[in-house]
């Protein structure tokens, strides 16, 4: 099992940048992704990267704004985010998985999750 830890939330105005940071520790762990739950909503999918980190994969409504990336040595998989909009407002997860097409059903393991919050 792996265990994840996310950090780098917080509130920010449009236009504004953030930077996720999620630590993992446990077995070693293959596919990691970013997915995000706004209230009242389903929880959906934001970016996945491979174990070697040479095949990615992005949400359409965040290609060109997020970059996921990932750093082994360290079991630190990273979202950077630019250009925030209000409809980015969720709360995002972490999560270990193993492929990259996007369904939460493909990740079984998963971060408490932290706020992200974008005024206009």
């Amino acid at each position: 099992q792996v265990q994840l830890v996310e950090s780098g939330g917080g509130s920010v105005q449009a236009g504004g940048s953030l930077r996720l940071s999620c630590g993992a520790s446990g077995r070693t762990f293959g596919t990691m992704g970013w997915f995000r739950q706004a209230p009242g909503k389903e929880r959906e999918f934001v970016a996945a990267i491979s174990r070697s980190g040479g095949n990615i994969n992005y949400a359409d409504s965040v290609k060109g704004r997020f970059t996921i990336s990932r750093d082994n040595a360290k079991n630190t998989v990273l979202l950077q985010m630019n250009s925030l909009k209000p409809e980015d407002t969720a709360v995002y997860y972490c999560a270990a998985g193993l492929y990259l097409r996007g369904l939460v059903s493909d990740f079984g393991s998963w971060g408490q999750g932290t706020q992200v919050t974008v005024s206009s």
